[in-house]
Parts: C-alpha cells; structure tokens; sequence
C-alpha cells in the first residue's frame, strides 16, 4: 500500500465550533471520539416554531448567525462533562449557556423564538438555501431540508478536513477573493509540502494517520454551499468564492472523513495517508 507522508505532511490547524453554526474557536490539541472532535457542535440553537436547527445554511432565515461567535468558557476535557458555552452576540453582549435568560437573549438576537439545546436521541432537521445567482447550481432560488445525523448537530459527517494546498489553489483561481479557512469551517487542516491543487480528494476511500493515534477514513468530498459567501468578521460577502468553486472543481471544497481511532491530536503532528 502505498503511503503518503512522512516527509512534512502535518497539522497546521485545529478548529472547534461550540455551537451549530456560529462561529468558534481555534486550538492547539483536541481529542478525536465516535463523533468527531470532543466539544464540536456540542450545542444548537433550536426553531421553536419549526422544530428545526437553526443554521447558516439558509441565509434567508438566519441572517445574522456568523454575528455570533461561541467559546467555551473552561478547558474542554475528554471523559468531564463538556463546560458551559459563552456566546458573544452581535451587540457585544455576552451570554452564557447556563444562564437562565440565555433562550431570551437568543430570541431576542435572532427575531424569532429559539432555544439553546445540546443533541439528543432525535433526529433533527435544517434547512438550506441554494443561491439564485450562480446559474451552474441546480434547484437555484429554492430551500431545501435535509436531516443531520442522530444525536449530532453536524450536516454529514464527524470531521472535516482541508489542506493548505487547496486553500491555495483557490486563491490562485479568484485572486480578488479572500480565501481564509474560516471560511469553510474545517476541523482539521494539513499542510501536504510540493503538492499543488485539490489535494484531499485524491484521499478518498484512504485513511489519513495523526499523530501516535488517530486514524480517519476519508468517504467523500465535500459539496459547498452558500455559508462559503457569508460575510464572517471581517470577510465581506463574496459569491465569486461559491461561483469559482462550482466551476473550477464541481462545487467540492475539502473533504468528509469518518473516524476508525479515537485518540489526542495536536498541532504540529505528523500526518500519514495510506
């Protein structure tokens, strides 16, 4: 079999989104579990009038969700209960998950009645938004709903992974872009030295080895969507990164992976794809 790596492929980056949707934090180390890295869409913000989960996906609807951004407000340790969440609301006020006025606050931010939840044994829905304005998407102008996996917040899959490499490749193709990985809200991002393009979707159906521990099961590329064109801080609003996506790679833009081995990663580990 033939592996990759060894040779400079490592981790560059970790990031970590306490709530579904809002923005989030980066980290030096995280443990990898059954359901991806520990902490990640712990918590959700919740429709009470539909019943569905509040997310970025539908722009439409949750226009303001990038204004929010979520951290935890102690160190989120493996086998301890996850901590309370702090979310920063676009006026700069800061609320907790343990407050009791948190679903008011929330409400009130968002225009529309929510509660603040963490998954549970249901099955839950969200909505998306496909963009009217890049002709090459089908069902363009329209919402659809889409179901996330059991007991999670995630839309696909537990992880998600990028390199630099593509990030890269990216910004060569829409040099008036602000390509940022923030944009695309990765878990996991791999420096891959001397490659070029779209590097990850030659790993899938292989396993990408982290570190003493981890190994992932790479199972498909992943298919953007409108969250790429979102103004988030200070990144404006941008259509041409979803445009130049769809046109130059099929609209995929980093890929799903699946985990085969718990364990602790960090920055600076060494990566093996085999």
């Amino acid at each position: 079999m033939k592996r990759i790596g060894g040779n400079g492929l490592k981790v560059v980056s970790l990031r970590r989104y306490p709530v579904k949707s809002m923005m989030g934090e980066e980290i030096n180390a995280c443990d990898i579990t059954e359901k991806g890295v520990y902490g990640d869409r712990s918590y959700g913000v919740i429709d009470q009038e539909t019943g569905k989960l509040g997310n970025a996906k539908n722009p439409k609807k949750w226009s303001n969700m990038f204004r929010h951004h979520a951290t935890y407000v102690s160190p989120v340790n493996l086998n301890e209960k996850i901590p309370p969440v702090q979310i920063t609301l676009p006026t700069g006020e800061i609320v907790r998950s343990d407050d009791e006025h948190v679903n008011k606050r929330l409400s009130e931010s968002f225009a529309r009645t929510v509660t603040l939840h963490t998954p549970s044994n249901h099955n839950v829905q969200f909505e998306g938004y496909v963009p009217k304005e890049i002709e090459e998407l089908p069902d363009r102008g329209t919402v659809f709903t889409r179901q996330s996996p059991t007991e999670t917040f995630f839309d696909i899959a537990m992880i998600h992974l990028i390199t630099t490499n593509t990030i890269d490749a990216l910004r060569k193709l829409t040099p008036t872009s602000r390509i940022e990985a923030r944009r695309f809200r990765p878990n996991i991002i791999i420096d891959v030295p001397e490659l070029e393009g779209f590097v990850e979707q030659t790993w899938v159906g292989k396993t990408v080895c982290i570190g003493d521990e981890v190994r992932l099961k790479i199972i498909q590329p992943t298919k953007r969507c409108v969250m790429t064109t979102l103004a988030q801080g200070d990144l404006p609003n941008d259509l041409n990164v979803l445009k130049t996506i769809v046109k130059e790679n099929d609209g995929y833009f980093g890929v799903y992976a699946e985990i085969e081995r718990t364990g602790k990663i960090h920055v600076g580990d060494k990566v093996i794809v085999e």
